[in-house]
């Protein structure tokens, strides 16, 4: 048996994007005498996804805006499946939170003429709230709270990959067993409170933005624990994917609403302006709306030489398109593209995962010692994320469980011992690779994308669904019977795509089996052959879990805590009048 180190820290945080960061320093500020230590896939802000944010961050702070407008647009873009509280919670601390990081984080955002920050318009919403800086927010965001974290006596495990939560003999969590990628050395951190942020990254379809080192590590270890998995069905294809050709991994790279919102064209490739022909709201409907909408033209084959569609700037003038797209501009033109003053050929892509951990509204789980924030989390955004909600998500949210924890540890104090049997249980499982022959990995990854996007994709049915998971079946057989020929534990890169695979299959497979239970089309969720929405005042929301090795998927009624189905919290300025 491989020998484990054992560290020990107050708390753990896995993951350096907004959500870890953001949850690092309220830690630190809540106790400043606690041991606290992040824990990273790669290496500390220059990893994960909320560095590639693009577009921004909505916030309800300009004159005619409001939390409610706010709330109403995500419960609406949400089909009314979000977790109202949660939504709520969202919306509200989002004002709060962008101050917060103008003023102690130090970003700096783009503002009006009088000073005032601007916000942009975004799809999805009935007012321009999204603040940003130019189409680069979140390298500002994430190197700001780096510089901030670094400044802190934060303990920082860089190139650490978590592969296990390993709970004490009662069911509360001790702590996670970790690799070091450099050394290939096990390592258990036991810790008092651990926050899962490892972020989501749907990375299983054949296009997708997440970055290459995402692969719902965390929500497997989740699944595996036995904790409840929340709307995996919903997958949020992004409309705008970047189509090079399939030998440059800017492929899927997203391009980003604020392009559709400043009054960018899709174009099929007959030269045709579309969307007027699936939604009046044209270019500015809602991210599934849009989506669906290019996977039609695409199986009509109406297509760009690439098999997408073409997005066009150059109405808008391409100087000023140069200019406030900067970053976007750049990379279209690194890819051969010009977006100010030609056409780039789009695609939808796999963004965002809607789904995920069951959690309060303080982000604690299930599990005693458990906490979740950022994509890891669910039930804030239902059935859609509206664009601008996710670094709000994970900065609020990462917020709210740094402050939450040092309160939590008080309260329950003392580390817990592990369960000795299951953490040589989970060594054990994370070896396996290096007691079977060397396989084809790449093959295998090229199926599983292929599967995913073809049959438990932007649009599903039950006959594709069946399909995919018979095949899903055979993948993670093929994985389990071959290895890694490279048995040197020392940045074994194969032994971690190995790693990413399983995860990713297991993830898969909840995700097929959830599109299986849902037997209605809402926002990312479309079913072809039940292409209706069903009732909204009785709407369910999926709960998988795993039990004995077998997901079990079962519904809950949606709470409306705040407001109904055909209710709305914005006044009507003329009727109260």
């Amino acid at each position: 048996m491989m020998i484990v180190e054992h560290l020990k820290t107050d708390i753990l945080i896995l993951g350096s994007g907004g959500a870890g960061l953001f949850a690092a320093l309220h830690a630190l500020k809540a106790n400043p005498d606690l041991d606290v230590t992040v824990a990273s896939k790669g290496l500390l802000g220059k990893c994960g996804c909320t560095r590639m944010v693009q577009g921004g961050y909505n916030a309800a702070i300009n004159p005619g805006d409001s939390i409610e407008r706010h709330f109403m647009d995500t419960i609406e873009g949400g089909k009314w499946l979000p977790h109202q509280q949660l939504a709520w919670t969202l919306v509200a601390t989002a004002v709060e939170r962008v101050r917060e990081l103008e003023n102690e984080i130090g970003c700096f955002f783009d503002r009006n003429p009088d000073g005032t920050l601007h916000g942009k318009a975004f799809a999805g919403q009935s007012f321009d709230r999204t603040v940003h800086k130019g189409d680069l927010t979140g390298i500002e965001i994430i190197n700001r709270l780096m510089e901030q974290v670094w400044a802190r006596p934060v303990r920082r495990l860089e190139e650490h990959r978590a592969v296990a939560l390993i709970p004490a003999k009662d069911g509360a969590l001790a702590g996670v067993l970790m690799i070091d990628i450099r050394s290939g050395q096990f390592r258990f951190v036991n810790a008092q409170a651990v926050l899962l942020a490892t972020g989501g990254g749907p990375t299983m379809y054949r296009y997708h933005t997440p970055s290459g080192d995402k692969s719902m590590d965390g929500l497997a270890m989740a699944l595996r624990l036995g904790l409840p998995l929340r709307d995996m069905e919903m997958v949020q294809f992004h409309p705008t994917g970047l189509l090079a050709g399939p030998d440059t991994r800017m492929t899927g790279t997203v391009l980003e609403e604020g392009l559709r919102g400043a009054g960018g064209h899709l174009l099929n490739g007959a030269m045709h302006r579309f969307m007027a022909d699936y939604d009046p709201k044209l270019e500015r409907a809602t991210r599934d709306v849009v989506s669906r909408a290019i996977y039609a033209e695409m199986k009509a084959g109406r297509t760009t030489p690439n098999g997408g569609v073409y997005i066009k700037m150059s109405h808008l003038d391409p100087a000023k398109v140069a200019k406030e797209f900067k970053g976007m501009v750049d990379r279209c033109r690194d890819c051969g593209f010009d977006l100010a003053g030609g056409l780039v050929e789009v695609v939808p892509t796999a963004h965002y995962f809607m789904g995920g951990l069951i959690c309060d509204v303080d982000t604690a789980t299930e599990c005693f010692g458990l906490f979740v924030a950022g994509e890891d989390a669910s039930g804030m955004h239902g059935a859609n994320r509206l664009g601008g909600n996710g670094v709000a998500n994970s900065t609020v949210f990462g917020g709210i469980a740094g402050d939450v924890m040092p309160r939590w540890i008080t309260k329950n104090p003392g580390h817990r011992e592990p369960d000795l049997e299951l953490l040589d249980f989970e060594v054990a499982r994370a070896e396996h690779p290096f007691s079977r022959p060397a396989g084809d990995l790449n093959a295998l990854r090229e199926k599983l994308l292929d599967t995913m996007w073809d049959d438990v994709g932007v649009v599903r049915d039950r006959a594709s669904i069946e399909r995919g998971l018979a095949t899903l079946e055979t993948i993670e057989a093929e994985l389990l019977a071959n290895g890694t020929a490279d048995r040197d534990r020392c940045f074994n890169l194969t032994w971690h795509d190995w790693l990413n695979l399983r995860s990713l299959c297991e993830i898969s497979r909840v995700i097929a089996l959830t599109a299986m239970r849902r037997e209605n089309s809402r926002g990312a969720h479309y079913r072809s052959d039940f292409p209706e929405p069903g009732d909204l005042a009785t709407s369910t929301y999926t709960v998988a879990r795993q039990k004995a090795g077998q997901i079990e998927i079962n519904d809950a009624p949606v709470l409306f805590t705040h407001v109904k189905p055909g209710e709305t919290l914005i006044r009507d300025p003329i009727a109260a009048e």
